[in-house]
């Protein structure tokens, strides 16, 4: 991965991240949906200046409860 990647499309199309969400039976569609989720719900937040992406193993608790993986 280079870290000239700035966007979600960016990183989704990069070869290792998708070998990677293969390997673990991740959806790239569903995980968008998850962090699109995730940034429309931390913009609600007045608490929250700015919008976050939550910790891994949130996402990952999140995937399962959600049946994300295959």
């Amino acid at each position: 991965m280079s870290e000239s990647i700035n966007t979600l499309d960016e990183l989704l199309n990069d070869p290792m991240i998708q070998l990677v969400m293969e390997r673990d039976r991740v959806r790239p569609a569903e995980l968008r949906m998850l962090l699109e989720k995730a940034r429309d719900r931390a913009a609600d937040d007045s608490r929250i200046d700015q919008p976050m992406v939550p910790p891994a193993h949130v996402v990952a608790r999140s995937c399962l409860a959600q049946w994300l993986y295959r």
